[in-house]
């Protein structure tokens, strides 16, 4: 991963995670994350509008940090990418996915939840691994007994799925984890309502509960 762009979401410690069902929501809604202090965002493709909002944001909004989510094919892929995306997410480990992002040379962060995912993923020189379902799959606990084999060489996870404010601070307070996805701040219901305010609220209260948990 492109350690420029991994030091500045880590700066961030929350990586928002959003399904959008509309493009027009896309500028609004980025506006209230950058106003709320949190201007970084996985966009989901879980949606038809996902790679048209990747794109507004990438283009309008060229300050903040914009991935994709779900990307599941390499199809998916190539479009984020060229929408104007500065990383993928997955939430397994695909080979064919890892070697399409080796070849494109864009940050890719596959999911992973056994030692032999992670083996993988390091054999493609990548080291921020997506840990998914975290809390289903033993949160911190687990995520520690991965990091005792493979943290020396560079293995680090970005927790998503049951991550919430109240058991953030169990996974920020580790060198494991630089930071976490967190499908609280901007969800679907609150996007489909436009409440800006909401989202923007939700990302300072975001933002200080980072750095309380690191000070």
């Amino acid at each position: 991963m492109d350690k420029e762009l991994f030091e500045k979401i880590k700066s961030y410690g929350v990586v928002p995670v959003i399904a959008i069902e509309s493009a027009e929501d896309a500028l609004p809604m980025a506006d209230a994350m950058i106003e709320g202090g949190l201007p970084c965002a996985e966009i989901t493709f879980r949606t038809e509008a996902a790679a048209e909002v990747i794109g507004k944001i990438a283009k309008e909004r060229p300050g903040m940090i914009v991935g994709a989510g779900t990307v599941l094919t390499p199809e998916n892929l190539k479009k984020a990418r060229d929408a104007g995306a500065t990383f993928g997410v997955a939430p397994g480990l695909n080979p064919a996915m890892l070697e399409e992002a080796s070849k494109l040379g864009f940050p890719f962060i596959p999911g992973v939840v056994t030692p032999s995912e992670v083996e993988q993923a390091l054999s493609f020189d990548i080291t921020v691994l997506k840990f998914f379902p975290a809390e289903a799959s033993g949160g911190m606990e687990m995520i520690k007994a991965l990091y005792a084999p493979y943290g020396h060489r560079g293995a680090q996870f970005m927790p998503t799925g049951g991550v919430k404010p109240e058991n953030l601070a169990d996974y920020l307070s580790s060198p494991a984890v630089p930071f976490a996805g967190g499908t609280w701040i901007a969800k679907k219901d609150i996007i489909a309502a436009k409440q800006w305010d909401k989202i923007k609220e939700n990302c300072r209260k975001a933002v200080e509960l980072v750095k309380k948990i690191r000070s």
